[in-house]
């Protein structure tokens, strides 16, 4: 199961985050704007966060294998279709409708695993998730980022929807049959409404701190990797978009980050791991102020493994706190947290194109205090599961 979901986080992440990786040259060759080429990215985010309780409905329905199988092979379809886009606004539309497709496979990871993992290590199922989907995502930008300096951004993000599709094939294939899940048909009496489901865990005020973690910390999360390109290509840095493309291999310290977070919280609960990985993404965040390349990698590298660790714990909590439905539960989630990627990952950009980096690092600062402040009041209560 865990490789399955492994192989499963890698194709949905490397499609979702390639376009990422091409942001200078897809603002070069469609003559757009850094923001406005960042809408790319946003597009797909948006229809992901749109899409996910619609699949996690469906996974109540259909089984949590065979919607997950449904969305993996509509997203890697249309993955394939987004490097012949005709023009800016078709990248947008096609680049949306795979987001909804992408959005199957988050919407439902984790309840997967929730309910067939024991508890003991669900933290660190969990993480070792998170892993793969930071891999995917390091793996969409470094292939992609290259190669549309050598040729095109076509080339680029149609390389990585061919890599996705062999990592979905490995997932159909290796995927177990759930045993602790047995779907509701749609018609049956016992199917409980959707709307119910989602307001009993919106009741639920510790809920909705680790949603708002979601909503702030992957904002301002994909907001600095939006920009970082733009940064690097510019004064005084003047690095090619081959070498600019490296500097996501910090993902690698969230590959780690994700997983360790699962061993912290079995020795110090999820409460100050939670702070201390927001902890680390701020003074990662500060150490990029200093121009030079160094400086700039060592902090990217503290608030990558920072950002996932918070996320590993954040999204591994959420099943623990759930109530009347984990897959809805976990879509809220997602829901929060690719809003958040949609939103503050454009409007950010906004601050960067006035102010430039110090800009962008002041509006992802706050982002990242309001969180850990949420955190401190939402979810230091001593009954809160794991705290």
């Amino acid at each position: 199961m865990i490789l399955a979901l492994f192989a499963a986080g890698v194709a949905t992440f490397s499609q979702l985050y390639s376009v990422q990786g091409v942001l200078p040259e897809l603002s070069r060759d469609l003559g757009i704007g850094e923001a406005q080429a960042a809408l790319a990215v946003s597009a797909a985010t948006l229809g992901l966060a749109c899409s996910v309780l619609v699949w996690s409905l469906l996974a109540d329905r259909l089984g949590r294998l065979r919607t997950m199988n449904i969305a993996i092979i509509a997203a890697v379809i249309l993955g394939l279709a987004v490097p012949f886009s005709p023009g800016f606004e078709w990248l947008l539309a096609l680049r949306f409708i795979e987001g909804l497709a992408l959005g199957g496979i988050p919407a439902i990871a984790l309840a997967y695993l929730a309910e067939e993992v024991s508890h003991l290590h669900a933290a660190v199922a969990a993480g070792t998730y998170i892993s793969g989907t930071t891999l995917g995502g390091l793996a969409g930008r470094l292939v992609a980022g290259p190669l549309s300096e050598f040729w095109n951004w076509r080339v680029g993000t149609l390389v990585v929807s061919i890599m996705a599709a062999i990592a979905a094939s490995v997932f159909i294939a290796v995927a177990p049959s759930p045993r602790g899940f047995t779907p509701v048909p749609f018609a049956s009496p016992d199917a409980v409404p959707l709307w119910r489901k989602l307001w009993a865990n919106l009741r639920q005020g510790r809920l909705l701190v680790l949603y708002a973690q979601g909503f702030l910390l992957m904002g301002g999360f994909v907001a600095v990797f939006n920009y970082l390109g733009f940064r690097l290509e510019a004064p005084p840095f003047l690095i090619p978009a081959s070498l600019a493309s490296l500097v996501f291999i910090a993902y690698l310290s969230g590959t780690w980050s994700s997983r360790q977070s699962g061993v912290f919280v079995a020795r110090f609960a999820r409460l100050p791991v939670l702070l201390g990985s927001i902890g680390v993404m701020f003074g990662g965040l500060l150490i990029t102020l200093v121009e030079f390349l160094p400086s700039v990698v060592v902090g990217m590298l503290l608030f990558t493994a920072g950002f996932f660790g918070a996320h590993a714990v954040a999204s591994g909590w959420i099943p623990v706190l759930a109530v009347g439905g984990r897959a809805q539960a976990a879509s809220l989630y997602n829901l929060a947290y690719y809003g958040g990627s949609s939103l503050f990952g454009w409007a950010i950009g906004l601050l960067f194109n006035v102010w430039g980096w110090p800009g962008l690092v002041a509006g992802v600062g706050l982002l990242l205090m309001v969180a850990a402040s949420l955190a401190v009041l939402g979810l230091r209560n001593p009954s809160t599961p794991g705290a």
